[in-house]
């Protein structure tokens, strides 16, 4: 029976496993790929407080080390299932192995929904971005372009036409789906451009973003963009956590206060997975702490 198991090796399950060490927890953290979670996937990080320039997966591996420097135990399985008994809860690993704890640590993040589209994956981390406000400040004075039409995707044109030379907001439809009042700031930046019912067939180049192809939807005709970089902001998907009576938002996030409680007594949402305005690798963290703090509140 542990205390804690801590469902996810980003930062915000990186800082529970710390903090639950620190507060003598006999607590384990399981991780199905690799630890760092989205930030491994990224660049170059020049927002984490004390480490400007550093690359996603080295500030992952400093907390990993960190973590088990501290006595941390990383089980590399995924969670099949996790069942409430009087005790706690039973955790099912998809290797057929299976734990029981008193308490949960939801920190299994989130994935950014993705183009699918020839050179994405090839590229990522090389002109092709997710954050715009973790990676626009690489692309100041040069061409990006943005894909999307919601409220994060007009966001991040704002945003990067303060540090971009040009920007290109690139929606598939004849319209924008996000808040009026941000429609009407984007329309006073006088370096973005919107390309209407246009999609993004393939981004190129050979070791970093060149060109895109695209394609207007209406008279289908195919034409090139060239820029350095490009954001896809077209959504973002929680990873799924099943357990009976576990609330969630109507996008799949977990509905849990600043405190990380969840709907379940025991049951705590931390970093992306949560329901926030904010998800950056900092309040990752600091959900993390919450989490924690929270479980040696509730069961100490």
């Amino acid at each position: 029976m542990y205390d804690l198991v801590i469902v996810g090796a980003g930062p915000a399950g990186m800082a529970a496993a710390i903090y639950a060490k620190r507060a003598r927890l006999n607590a384990i953290v399981v991780e199905k790929e690799g630890c760092g979670g989205q930030m491994a996937q990224t660049y170059e990080i020049d927002n984490y407080p004390g480490f400007p320039g550093i690359s996603g997966m080295d500030l992952g591996t400093k907390m990993k080390e960190h973590a088990v420097s501290l006595g941390s135990e990383i089980i590399y399985d995924g969670i099949e299932a996790i069942e409430k008994t009087e005790e706690g809860f039973k955790i099912k690993y998809e290797s057929g192995e299976s734990c029981e704890t008193k308490g949960i640590v939801l920190a299994s993040g989130a994935t950014h929904s993705k183009l699918k589209i020839p050179g994405e994956d090839k590229l990522a981390g090389s002109g092709v971005s997710y954050c715009a406000t973790c990676d626009g400040a690489f692309f100041a004075g040069k061409d990006v372009a943005v894909v999307g039409g919601g409220d994060v995707a007009i966001e991040d044109a704002i945003f990067l036409s303060r540090i971009c030379k040009s920007v290109t907001l690139i929606h598939r439809r004849g319209e924008l789906r996000g808040a009026a009042s941000l429609q009407e700031s984007l329309k006073k930046c006088g370096n973005v451009n919107i390309l209407w019912d246009t999609v993004v067939e393939s981004i190129n180049g050979d070791f970093s973003v060149e060109s895109l192809s695209l394609r207007n939807v209406k008279d289908n005709e195919d034409f090139n963009l060239f820029v350095s970089g490009i954001f896809i902001a077209v959504g973002i998907t929680p990873v799924k956590n099943e357990i009976d009576g576990l609330m969630c938002n109507a996008a799949g996030y977990i509905l849990a206060d600043e405190d990380c409680r969840t709907s379940i007594k025991g049951v705590y949402a931390a970093g992306d997975v949560r329901a926030k305005r904010l998800r950056q690798i900092v309040t990752a963290v600091a959900d993390g702490a919450n989490a924690v703090t929270s479980f040696t509140e509730d069961f100490r």
